[in-house]
């Protein structure tokens, strides 16, 4: 038998090539294709499709017939987890939890873990650490004690039959990249095997109804290694965030087949492991300075949840030919137009000024109602004009220098006016807008609404010092 052509996969991207080349044309990165030769099993498996004939799928209608209920989530009484994920983990479902080294990933999945260990049975596999490891980080975390079976193995068909035998509720592979299948030549951790293993998994928990936890790491840009094509395979896809100098861990759900995206769970990280955090809003604006210039609160909406969190500017004169622009927690593209906007709509001089943003707390926001608060920001760094404390702000800013109206403004007042804010600076509403504002007005929280239509309102605002003290 004809030993197969090897192929060449970027390790990027998962682009097959035939030949070797420094850059892959796929993605356009370089020296990241790799030499794969074909395995037996990807053999055999093109052979049988050419040759054999398929067996008919069992067709089922959508609607259940008869009184068949549906197998309840588990639901693991770690409320923010359970936020995120929909409410609660759905039996077979398969579910990829990325995040930088050392954020919590696996503190967080053995919390979980030992929270289900006592309503069926659970199995906790590592591939990067000991039993006893484990065993120490359980110690650590007051888990001791839970009903969770451990096992230390990186061979897939090991893993698998282990599985079957004893049938769990609940796996956590911690990590995908570390598991290798011997049906494939390549290394562990390469894309060939991180598919490779990711798919058996995936079909295991859809034949079993078990629910299997992935931990995947995450590349230097912030994505999950390896093919994003195991993102596809999954139900539900969470990336833990978090920045090393704060204690706020976030679980951000950006895929959920059973739940909303974009859902957000807050956790603090403390000597015993992570815990809840109840009230997101209170605790980013925990340390707020007062009173000091550049200094603003924006009022946004993370998944179905309205969070308040401090937005800081900074203007500064540059020594340098071309001024820096440094952003934390925020899109740097987007504060480049906030700014270009701000010279052409508003009449501020940025060009020659260093600009700084940061988002308090180590929360990373990506919706444009934060354009709003983010000018205010610069315009009371550059002026060195206060934003009074008491007041919080949203809207979008277009290229016109014009505020445009965002969702759920209700929700968004109604969180500002239970932590105490007293006035909001929100957009101008249009002619439809008023007569469903006026139907509204008994159910809206008791805030001082400042209506703003464009960039040149809200700086005579600030200016005009209407906003109170």
């Amino acid at each position: 038998m004809a030993r197969p052509a090897p192929t060449y996969v970027c390790q990027a991207c998962g682009a097959v090539s035939s030949k070797w080349a420094g850059r892959c044309d796929a993605c356009g990165e370089w020296n990241t294709l790799e030499e794969e030769a074909a395995g037996v099993g990807e053999a055999a498996h093109k052979t049988s499709l050419a040759s054999a004939k398929g067996r008919a799928a069992k067709l089922e209608l959508v609607g259940l017939k008869g009184d068949a209920p549906e197998r309840p989530r588990a639901v693991t009484s770690i409320a923010e987890f359970d936020r995120v994920t929909g409410g609660g983990l759905v039996p077979g479902s398969a579910i990829l939890v990325g995040g930088d080294p050392g954020i919590g990933k696996s503190t967080l999945l053995l919390q979980v873990a030992a929270r289900l260990a006592g309503a069926g049975h659970v199995i906790y596999v590592s591939g990067e650490e000991a039993i006893a490891q484990v065993r120490l980080r359980a110690s650590r975390l007051g888990l001791a004690e839970a009903d969770v079976e451990l096992a230390a193995a990186t061979n897939l068909r090991d893993i698998l039959a282990t599985l079957e035998a004893a049938k769990p509720r609940l796996v956590v592979i911690d990590s995908i990249q570390t598991m290798w299948s011997d049906v494939l030549e390549s290394a562990p951790g390469t894309v060939s095997q991180v598919r490779a293993c990711a798919q058996e998994l995936v079909r295991y928990a859809k034949r079993s109804g078990a629910t299997v936890l992935l931990v995947g790491h995450v590349t230097k840009e912030g994505q999950i290694a390896g093919p994003r094509v195991v993102e596809h395979m999954v139900d539900t896809v969470l990336y833990f965030e978090g920045e090393r100098g704060h204690q706020f861990r976030i679980l951000r759900a950006v895929k959920n087949r059973f739940g909303p995206t974009d859902e957000i769970g807050v956790f603090e990280m403390t000597g015993a492991g992570l815990a809840e955090v109840a009230n997101p809003s209170a605790l980013f604006l925990s340390s707020r300075d007062e009173g000091a210039s550049g200094s603003c609160v924006f009022a946004g909406i993370e998944g179905t949840r309205p969070v308040l969190v401090e937005l800081q500017a900074l203007v500064a004169p540059s020594p340098l030919g071309t001024p820096r622009r440094a952003v934390v927690g925020w899109d740097t593209g987007r504060l480049a137009m906030v700014l270009a906007v701000l010279e052409t709509s508003a009449g501020l001089s940025l060009a020659g000024n260093d600009v700084y943003l940061n988002v308090a707390g180590g929360l990373r926001v990506g919706e444009p109602a934060a354009d709003l608060a983010v000018a205010a920001a610069l315009m009371s760094s550059h002026l060195n004009i206060p934003v009074p404390p008491h007041v919080v702000l949203f809207g979008e800013v277009a290229l016109s220098g014009t505020i445009r109206r965002v969702t759920q403004t209700d929700a968004r007042l109604k969180e500002a006016a239970k932590l105490g804010f007293k006035a909001a600076i929100v957009p101008a509403r249009s002619r439809e807008a008023e007569g469903d504002a006026k139907k509204r007005a008994k159910d809206e929280p008791a805030l001082t609404t400042y209506e703003v239509a464009d960039l040149n309102a809200l700086l005579e605002l600030l200016k005009e010092g209407a906003l109170g003290a």
